[in-house]
């Protein structure tokens, strides 16, 4: 039986850096499930690899084939973002064990879909100054920045990723992404010891 690794953390922690580092680990096998959104593009991303980017038709059609996993609906200073799972044949837990990136509300309806025993948590963590650093950093570098909506995810963040919340979702382990080598090479040996239990 294959896994479903769901790595997350609050924005600008690292966790897409660790993801991408992590499913370029051919030692892993770890197949990758690419998230569908409806938000724009960014800069430097490529549609159906970093997402597969839609329309609000398309999120209305495969609700209406009973095709979406779990979605996440945010109502950013740009409009309604909606980012969602979605069972379109990337999934085979008898062949395969898979890596996503997604929220702690993901993480939670991933495993209802799925069954707990499959879906193993990574949660990244930094300390919050220096996450909003590195986020005041990265929006910098795009073309438009969208300071707004940085500072709005920002402060979600703290209610998603509450303690309680944590806590109600059974994440009881964390990884410090203080070192990003340091940190990847602690994530990577839990993901050997938990795909040698399958």
């Amino acid at each position: 039986m294959g896994r479903i690794f769901c790595v997350m953390g609050k924005s600008a922690s690292g966790k897409d850096s660790i993801f991408k580092e992590l499913m370029h680990d051919k030692s892993l096998k770890l197949k990758n499930i690419v998230p569908y959104t409806t938000r724009p593009i960014r800069d430097g991303e490529q549609d159906g690899k970093d997402y597969i980017f839609c329309t609000e038709a398309d999120v209305q059609r495969l609700e209406s084939e009973n095709k979406i996993i779990e979605l996440r609906e945010y109502n950013t200073v740009y409009g309604i973002w909606k980012y969602f799972t979605v069972d379109d044949g990337q999934i085979d837990l008898d062949k395969n064990s898979y890596i996503l990136i997604g929220t702690l509300e993901t993480y939670v309806k991933i495993c209802r879909y799925f069954g707990n025993e499959k879906v193993i948590p990574i949660y990244i963590e930094v300390e919050d100054g220096e996450r909003l650093m590195r986020a005041i950093s990265r929006e910098k570098q795009q073309k438009v920045p969208k300071y707004e909506e940085m500072c709005r995810r920002f402060l979600a963040d703290a209610s998603d990723f509450s303690d309680e919340n944590l806590k109600n979702a059974g994440i009881k382990r964390s990884f410090i992404n203080a070192d990003m080598q340091d940190t990847l090479k602690e994530i990577r040996s839990y993901i050997t010891g938990e795909l040698q239990w399958q």
